[in-house]
């Protein structure tokens, strides 16, 4: 994602402007790490790091990697065996980390399809949500709107 979003989420005026680049962890097996934008808020002197698509907030591996880990599971292999493969074989994800990305993978999307049987589906499946329902709640602010 080059795009950079103007409106800042905490003041919510348009005065994002561009503040660099910086590297992160983003093991898979493409890559090991990737440049991502970096904003400043103008008005309230925030700083905004823009992950583009792939990259779960919080994470060492990318999204692909735990999409692969969770697929090999899925069709059948332990947690041990299925560790992705990773461009660095000494990234390799530990057997605990992709039991813990098959659970929360697991728990989101109960919680989705909860939202759906409920008819208050607001997310696509494809989206943090559907991969870690705990990462987007801390995300997430909620605030009480008054009329």
């Amino acid at each position: 994602m080059d795009r950079l979003p103007r409106r800042c989420p905490v003041c919510g005026h348009d005065t994002i402007i561009g503040h660099g680049r910086r590297l992160r962890n983003a093991h898979d097996d493409r890559r090991q790490r990737i440049w991502i934008r970096r904003g400043l808020c103008r008005q309230c002197n925030k700083t905004f790091t823009i992950l583009p698509d792939g990259l779960v907030p919080f994470g060492h591996y990318s999204l692909r990697c735990r999409q692969q880990a969770c697929e090999q599971i899925a069709s059948g292999d332990s947690a041990e065996r299925a560790t992705p493969c990773c461009q660095d074989p000494e990234r390799i994800p530990d057997s605990s980390s992709v039991r813990r990305w098959a659970r929360r993978r697991l728990f989101s999307a109960c919680c989705w399809l909860k939202t759906v049987a409920a008819g208050e589906i607001f997310l696509p499946l494809p989206t943090i949500l559907a991969w870690d329902f705990d990462v987007f709640c801390r995300m997430l602010l909620l605030k009480a709107k008054s009329p």
